[in-house]
């Protein structure tokens, strides 16, 4: 395969060598290389501005990140062979941490494959493509799969808005076998089904295992709140590991359908309430009616999706945490996570800090997790380390 040429500036390699794979449209030499001269999807060897090959990059000419690196040896292009290696890498790894089949297969960047997710369910696999050089090689990829894991079924789950900034429509489509509208998982000892085809990006967040494998200790026969719910990953798994009450708070009804079709898989169903409503609007009515938890979990969506939304996303995040703080018991737990990437984990926890003073509480920071080891941080790329979460205990202030 004999691919064109893109060049940096001078000087502009030094990240790369330094371990990042994303190359930024100021930083390429666009009179020697002009970006208008690639089409998304293209593959190009690219070259520091002496001419030095530093390896083959996926393009994407219109983005401010232009290009992300698949190999650093120009001999090994993006095909089913790269992807044949990299699936067999990341499967070795996952092997060794887990010992069902059910997790995070491919993490994007973090596993050389960028613009690649693939969550495993069984022998189910949900595929998000989210960069136009991935989609180019999607019968690769479809091929790949089969070769390495030998599914039932394979559902391309491309609905995401990433797809937009690609140019790529947004669709979803069992494309090998047969997938079923709900998949069987376990996490934690507890029995799941997830709707992989209607439900929220591949049906399953498994980035929180570890974090709600560590709620068994503060559940363990208390009164749990579980906010934004969606299918009961927190609530499902705070009423198997012994709570004597789960309240489950979703905007979604199909969300909460799915609480109690896993409540029931999981024999805990008359432990479970649900609510449907906004959670705001939700946690007024549950202070009105003065009820009270031992133990609270708000998991919500990304507040701060963009820089630009930080100070309107941190309003939220104390607002949801003030909020749910008054509803805590004397002695109670509270669950505070964010997906949002823009948000460090010590701004996080000073809202924690900030909301409990704001009520004239005390508060002590118990634990801190992260995104599970199915979901590798690249070092270089801060970007791929987007989980927090914060155990802490609210006491009076005396």
């Amino acid at each position: 395969m004999s691919l064109p040429s893109l060049r940096l500036k001078a000087n502009a390699d030094r990240r790369l060598r330094n371990g990042h794979l994303w190359v930024y449209s100021n930083e390429i030499d666009v009179a020697a290389t002009p970006l208008h001269g690639f089409q998304a999807g293209d593959q190009a060897i690219l070259e520091a501005a002496g001419g030095k090959t530093l390896g083959i990059v996926a393009m994407s000419p219109n983005n401010l990140i232009c290009a992300r690196l698949l190999s650093r040896d120009i001999k090994l292009p993006l095909d089913k062979s790269l992807l044949v290696h990299r699936l067999n890498v990341a499967l070795s790894l996952r092997d060794r941490l887990f010992d069902k089949p059910f997790y995070r297969l491919v993490y994007g960047d973090s596993d050389l494959l960028p613009g690649l997710v693939v969550d495993r369910f069984g022998d189910i696999l949900v595929v998000q493509i989210a960069s136009a050089t991935m989609e180019a090689h999607k019968e690769d990829v479809i091929a790949a799969l089969t070769q390495v894991l030998k599914p039932s079924g394979i559902l391309f789950k491309n609905d995401s808005a990433a797809r937009d900034a690609e140019g790529l429509n947004r669709y979803v489509e069992t494309v090998f076998g047969l997938v079923p509208e709900w998949v069987a998982l376990e996490e934690n000892g507890v029995k799941f089904e997830a709707p992989v085809i209607q439900g929220q990006k591949t049906g399953w967040f498994y980035d929180h295992r570890m974090n709600r494998a560590r709620l068994a200790p503060y559940a363990k026969g208390k009164r749990v709140l579980d906010l934004y719910s969606y299918i009961g990953g927190w609530g499902v798994q705070a009423a198997a590991f012994g709570a004597s009450e789960v309240f489950c708070v979703d905007a979604s009804a199909f969300a909460l359908d799915g609480v109690e079709r896993n409540a029931a898989l999981n024999g805990v169903t008359e432990k479970m309430t649900c609510i449907e409503g906004d959670v705001f609007e939700a946690l007024k009515e549950l202070k009105a009616s003065e009820e009270r938890f031992d133990v609270i979990v708000a998991d919500p969506p990304a507040f701060i999706k963009r820089k630009k939304d930080m100070k309107n996303g941190e309003g939220a995040y104390r607002r949801l945490n003030e909020q749910a703080m008054r509803l805590l018991s004397k002695d109670g737990i509270l669950v505070s996570a964010s997906c949002s990437m823009h948000l460090p984990e010590d701004d996080l926890q000073n809202i924690l800090l900030t909301s409990a003073r704001h009520l004239d509480r005390n508060i002590q920071m118990l634990e801190r997790g992260g995104q599970g080891p199915d979901h590798p941080v690249h070092p270089a790329i801060v970007e791929t380390r987007y989980i927090k979460s914060i155990t802490c205990r609210l006491l009076p202030n005396s």
